[in-house]
């Protein structure tokens, strides 16, 4: 029996509408990460872009566990010396909810080529509308109970 290595063109892609609003910003990142790089599909390679398109709703209403809000820290560099900025998470969701999650997610892809193609599959938005309403996504639930905050 030979290995079976999926071609460019066996990819089956599907939409998922994933809302954010009280789940926990690390794990709605694990989820969105696996459903992205197709990790849940019985035709994964790791070498190859197998994953659906994930649409993240909701993201001004993501939730910190512990005290993160206070003490976590999102780091920028500009790529001059002395060019660090660092932020607190809180006041990056205040700002720029979609950056939080797009920094969460993205920071669980890969580092190269292959990383930046999976992730131009991720769409994320403030509030509870997206224009991908033609694609037909499917709602995805969470579900562990411990996947939301109290």
């Amino acid at each position: 029996m030979r290995t079976y290595s999926p071609k460019a063109g066996d990819a089956d892609r599907k939409w998922h509408v994933i809302d954010a609003q009280d789940v926990v910003l690390g794990r709605l990142a694990t989820h969105a990460a696996v459903l992205l790089r197709g990790k849940h599909k019985a035709t994964f390679a790791p070498h190859m872009d197998m994953g659906d398109f994930v649409i993240v709703i909701n993201a001004e209403k993501i939730a910190l566990s512990g005290n993160k809000a206070l003490t976590k820290f999102a780091h920028h560099h500009s790529g001059f010396p002395g060019g660090l900025t660092s932020t607190v998470y809180g006041e990056l969701i205040e700002k720029h909810p979609t950056r939080a999650v797009e920094k969460a997610i993205k920071g669980m892809l890969p580092k190269n080529r292959l990383g930046a193609q999976i992730a131009s599959k991720l769409k994320v938005y403030a509030g509870p509308e997206h224009p991908h309403a033609a694609q037909s996504p499917v709602p995805y639930v969470f579900t562990q109970v411990s996947q939301v905050a109290k």
